[in-house]
């Protein structure tokens, strides 16, 4: 089968200067591929690079990026708006930061909607609620009216799943969803994560620096330093049976603790 997303040897440059370098790699449909480094790896930049937002000074200067067998790094920024949403859905860091502080989170939930789909307030409205109550907001009449100062980090970052979900995409970029939570919280949402594939047979990329995350998610691991792959393969062979020796202290540097 074709793979639902693949990158090939992209090189990714900021005013003139790569920062990604060579990389490949493909998501195959209801597949999570984790993408792990330290910070200033490029993790982030090739999330960027898929959704066309690296911004005047960044570009995919080499090889390509494949969705459905469409070619997303030429394509027209117009026809990909189309993508994104329907095809391809976004959890951002810090969802809070990604909402509009003075507009309701139903009001933008059905504008993220009905700019796609012609859809009626309480359909999406019906919709926002159906998934709402399959990650655990079951007071969901009361936060579609909330606006996002008026909920927790974790509420934020379920109503940012929500609103990514809600149009059954068929990848979804989940870009450090947990670092800005507690340890509780972040158990719960990659959870949630993982239901969402069951439900929905959703493809994830996970973006992390957190390798419990990737451990617990993750069905092929990418690792990367200074913008170049130093490992890429299944989960356990990456985790358990690296021949590289940044994998293997990056594996290492989880902190356990033992009882005495």
């Amino acid at each position: 089968m074709e793979p639902l997303l693949c990158a090939e040897h992209i090189t990714v440059c900021y005013n003139g200067i790569p920062v990604v370098k060579d990389v490949s790699f493909q998501v195959d449909q209801g597949e999570i591929l984790g993408i792990v480094g330290e910070s200033g790896s490029g993790k982030s930049t090739i999330i960027k690079a898929v959704l066309g937002l690296l911004g005047e000074s960044g570009m995919v200067t080499r090889g390509d990026i494949w969705y459905k067998g469409e070619n997303l790094t030429d394509m027209p920024e117009k026809r990909r708006r189309k993508y994104l949403g329907p095809e391809i859905g976004t959890v951002f860091q810090d969802s809070k930061a990604a909402f509009c502080p003075v507009r309701t989170v139903g009001a933008q939930i059905h504008e993220a909607v009905s700019a796609h789909e012609k859809i009626k307030k309480e359909e999406t409205k019906r919709r926002a609620a159906e998934i709402m109550e399959k990650i655990g907001l079951t007071d969901h009449e009361r936060i579609w009216n909330s606006y996002p100062f008026e909920l927790s980090g974790g509420m934020n970052q379920r109503v940012g799943i929500c609103t990514a979900m809600i149009m059954n995409p068929g990848l979804l970029l989940a870009d450090e969803p947990t670092s800005a939570l507690d340890v509780t919280v972040q158990k719960q949402v990659a959870e949630e994560l993982l239901m969402m594939r069951r439900e929905y047979h959703t493809a994830v990329i996970l973006v992390t620096h957190n390798i419990g995350l990737v451990k617990k998610m993750a069905d092929k691991i990418l690792v990367l330093k200074d913008g170049q792959v130093r490992d890429y393969g299944g989960a356990g062979e990456v985790l358990e049976a690296s021949g590289d020796a940044y994998t293997r202290e990056l594996m290492d540097s989880v902190l356990t603790l033992k009882k005495k």
